[in-house]
């Protein structure tokens, strides 16, 4: 059963930066478009940036550009989010999914597999 596995959450104060990773067992990474999306508590999970495979398409939210960049390493079996100036509106728990069609949205019912999720909280 493939598994789906983030980490990297913490506590961070405004302005400072994390890196999250999602990383899965006994199946390539390269099958896949990965998405980020994140929920924050009484909010809708939203999407946050996705990556396509070997050409290295991304998309972003307008909410996150300039301060988040998505990377993949297929060597590791491993997609990164690269996240600076965190602002307390980017408090939630981050999840990342899988997407076998590669449609590259940030739509949530298009993607499988979502791990656990990973807390980041923005705070003072």
């Amino acid at each position: 059963q493939l598994q789906v596995v983030e980490s990297g959450g913490g506590l961070v104060q405004p302005g400072g930066s994390l890196t999250l990773s999602c990383a899965t067992s006994r199946f390539s990474l390269d099958y896949y478009a990965i998405g980020w999306f994140r929920q924050a508590p009484g909010k809708e999970r939203e999407g946050v940036s996705c990556i396509g495979s070997s050409d290295g398409t991304t998309r972003y939210a307008d909410s996150v550009k300039g301060r988040f960049t998505i990377s993949r390493d297929n060597a590791k079996n491993t997609v990164f989010l690269q996240m600076s100036n965190l602002k307390p509106e980017d408090t939630a728990v981050y999840y990342c999914g899988l997407d076998p069609a590669f449609r590259l949205r940030l739509q949530e019912d298009d993607y499988d597999f979502w791990g656990q999720g990973t807390q980041v909280t923005v705070s003072s």
